[in-house]
């Protein structure tokens, strides 16, 4: 009797159990991920359109009156320099530009735009998360964080360099010099990006992807200062500015306020609803120190650090994003649009220390979207719902930077080699165990039983 290769058999069996035509787990869950794209994409559409309205405010007015007016300006050969809300890097000026190439409106032209890096965004790490050891966790999280923010994250170019942040940040695993690239250029155009280089690899890695970010932004940099005037201008605007009324450092000054104990006023300063008056200094200086403390205990951890895994690149950016955001004067509703980038980054690792952390940034979307454009008449004006809205939201940041970096920390040390233990060798002499009267006599009986019996007796 021949037996069939084992090949061969395996083979059949396998054909048998999965038919060509049964769809793989991956590609179930590709299809999901792809409807839940189409589907939630769709409502922020007509949340932008003003189809479908979550609250009267009109959040696309930065696009079409700020963002327009800055791109008459920067068509002319120069920077907005005698406007105070310019607060960016040369760089942004490149995505200020980027609708005017598109054949629409400007405003339809920059919708446009953002839903393009939303798809791009959403298909590389669909692609990332089908590799082996790879989750899909990730892009779940770009689906279901982003809608939380409502009609604000396509009214805001955030997404735009969100997405060319998650590009590199998950190139420079493979090609550091790329990754540093679009880091560089996502730096030029909004300074943050250039944290995701935190938890590079020591060693050739960190020493291309660093290189090529800094060598991408000082050479485009000095493209931008020499062929428009005012590149840098927007730092002078940022040394005099207040404490915005959404930021960690407001909260002293609502309380005040709200209990009649802060005489100051909330105005437009720079941009922005900010808080100008008695302690605002002072909680300005204390918010510089903050992130002073965060960016050294990052040194320090990346001093100390003595075990890189997988997830390591990606948990550190998101715990410098983290720091950098809760010390800021400034906490927009856009900046949450940073965080939900890199957390989902974080979970296309299965081994990421940063799932907590990830949970507690939907819970602060949700809080921000309530607290702007619902809420925000009683964020300006110190009432208590708006007040207590606001609180919620920062402290969660809070609490997802301590998380964050504790867990970061603990990923990232050396784990003792297990050490063995000999324990004594047991006492072969059997232990006796006291018995019950009952007991002792039973087995007396039986063990005469089991004595010989004599052939006969005298009678």
């Amino acid at each position: 009797m021949e037996l069939a290769p084992v090949g061969r058999a395996e083979r059949s069996a396998g054909s048998t159990a999965l038919p060509p035509s049964t769809p793989t787990p991956a590609g179930g869950a590709l299809w999901g991920l792809g409807a839940g794209w189409i589907a939630t994409r769709v409502l922020i559409v007509l949340m932008v359109l003003g189809i479908l309205r979550i609250s009267n405010a009109d959040v696309s007015t930065d696009v079409s009156v700020i963002y327009h007016g800055w791109f008459e300006v920067l068509r002319t050969g120069t920077f907005p320099l005698d406007d105070v809300t310019w607060q960016y890097p040369p760089g942004a000026a490149l995505v200020i530009m980027l609708p005017g190439v598109l054949p629409w409106s400007y405003l339809v032209s920059f919708f446009v735009l953002c839903g393009l890096f939303d798809l791009l965004t959403m298909g590389l790490l669909m692609r990332v998360g089908a590799r082996r050891g790879r989750s899909f966790t990730g892009a779940w999280m770009w689906v279901v964080g982003v809608p939380l923010l409502g009609p604000t994250v396509y009214c805001r170019y955030d997404i735009i360099v969100t997405a060319i942040t998650v590009v590199g940040l998950l190139a420079v695993a493979r090609k550091p010099a790329l990754g540093g690239l679009l880091l560089g250029l996502g730096a030029l155009i909004k300074v943050w990006p250039v944290l995701a280089l935190t938890g590079t690899p020591r060693g050739r890695r960190t020493r291309r992807s660093w290189t090529a970010a800094v060598a991408t932004a000082a050479a485009l940099g000095f493209l931008l200062t020499a062929g428009m005037n005012g590149a840098f201008d927007f730092l002078k605007f940022q040394k005099e500015r207040g404490i915005e009324i959404e930021s960690l450092g407001a909260l002293p000054l609502h309380f005040a306020r709200l209990f009649g104990g802060w005489d100051g006023q909330v105005t437009m300063n720079y941009g922005a609803q900010e808080m100008l008056g008695p302690w605002v200094p002072v909680i300005a200086k204390l918010s510089l120190a903050g992130t002073a403390i965060g960016f050294g205990w990052l040194l320090v951890w990346r001093l100390r650090a003595t075990r890189w895994q997988a997830a390591t690149p990606f948990d550190a950016a998101l715990a410098a994003l983290l720091v950098f955001t809760v010390t800021s004067r400034v906490i927009s509703p856009q900046y949450m649009i940073w965080l939900i980038g890199l957390a989902a980054v974080c979970l296309t690792v299965r081994g990421t220390s940063q799932k907590p952390v990830a949970v507690l940034i939907l819970v602060a979307a949700v809080l921000t979207t309530l607290e702007f454009p619902l809420l925000f008449g009683q964020v300006q004006r110190s009432q208590a719902l708006g007040v207590a809205v606001i609180s919620a939201r920062n402290l969660t940041l809070l609490a997802a930077t301590l998380i964050s970096c504790r867990r970061l920390w603990r990923s990232t040390r050396r784990i003792e080699p297990a050490t063995t233990v000999v324990l004594p060798a047991a006492d072969p002499t059997p232990v006796g165990y006291p018995v019950r009267p009952g007991i002792a006599y039973e087995q007396a009986l039986l063990d005469g039983l089991d004595q010989p019996v004599g052939r006969g007796t005298a009678s």
